[in-house]
């Protein structure tokens, strides 16, 4: 089942929003009566760079904390990118530039994806990791997408799924 799923994030001085939507979730502790902890998985694209699509596995605390929003969920996540079609870069990019956030606590915890572009290698570079205001998390996870030649298509010609 896909839910879009707005999440809210400061980018600049400015409140912006990114969206991602919910690719499905596995239960990892049964509540009795209330939500069950479990993994969540969902999909968004890169701001700056069309072609790209990222994945995102985070753990999210259930219980009635859970369901009323004021659990601390744990800084598990892991995340992987791939080339989905031609890459194009719409703007300038940033180093450790934010493409991604969510709320991991009620107030202090945050769960963020940041981009590096390695432009000796030509590769695109993402980091998703947790922070906090007085203190983060060493959890993190890489994934890099190399930029490549995307294959045309030929007017008229027909493909056929493997």
């Amino acid at each position: 089942m896909k839910k879009s799923i707005m999440f809210l994030c400061c980018i600049g001085c400015g409140i912006g929003s990114l969206e991602a939507d919910e690719i499905g979730s596995v239960d990892t502790k049964f509540k009795l009566l209330s939500p069950d902890h479990k993994i969540v998985v969902d999909a968004f694209d890169d701001p700056k760079v069309e072609g790209v699509a990222c994945y995102l596995s985070r753990a999210k605390t259930g219980g009635f904390k859970g369901a009323f929003g004021v659990a601390e969920d744990t800084s598990d996540a892991s995340i992987e990118c791939r080339q989905v079609g031609p890459i194009q870069i719409r703007d300038d990019l940033e180093e450790g530039e934010r493409v991604f956030q969510e709320r991991r606590s009620l107030i202090f915890k945050k769960l963020q994806v940041v981009r590096f572009f390695d432009e000796k290698r030509k590769v695109l570079v993402y980091l998703v990791y947790s922070d906090r205001i007085i203190e983060g998390s060493p959890q993190n996870s890489i994934t890099t997408v190399p930029i490549m030649p995307w294959p045309r298509t030929v007017p008229g010609a027909t493909s056929q799924a493997p």
